[in-house]
């Protein structure tokens, strides 16, 4: 999984391998080891409502399962699947989940795009 923060926008981009186990009910995510020895976790999860949930070694999106399940029908697809998350006395988070385009293509088409 890639994180991407920038002020009040996360995007998180996964690949198709990743998106096989989330559907199939598993947590993705992703690890940064810093240089002072603490080790922090980003994971995106399914379930039924979406959400946000921090705990002392990082932090867990949660996507509702439908709109990804139908989000996942359109692939492959440039356009992500956006989410909004309030934040108290400040600015929402947007949220942009999206699955690798050229992963999606050369697994979803077999690598024959551009062949004859």
């Amino acid at each position: 999984m890639k994180v991407q923060l920038q002020g009040q926008a996360l995007r998180l981009r996964i690949d198709e391998a990743e998106l096989a186990q989330l559907l199939d009910g598993a947590a993705v995510g992703n690890r940064t080891h810093w240089p002072d020895g603490r080790v922090e976790r980003q994971q995106l999860a399914l379930g039924e409502a979406p959400g946000w949930q921090r705990d002392g070694e990082g932090w867990r999106v949660v996507l509702n399962d439908g709109e990804v399940r139908a989000f996942a029908a359109r692939l492959p697809s440039r356009e992500g699947l956006p989410m909004t998350l309030p934040v108290p006395d400040g600015e929402a988070l947007e949220l942009l989940f999206d699955v690798d385009v050229r992963d999606s293509v050369r697994h979803r088409r077999g690598g024959r795009e551009g062949r004859a």
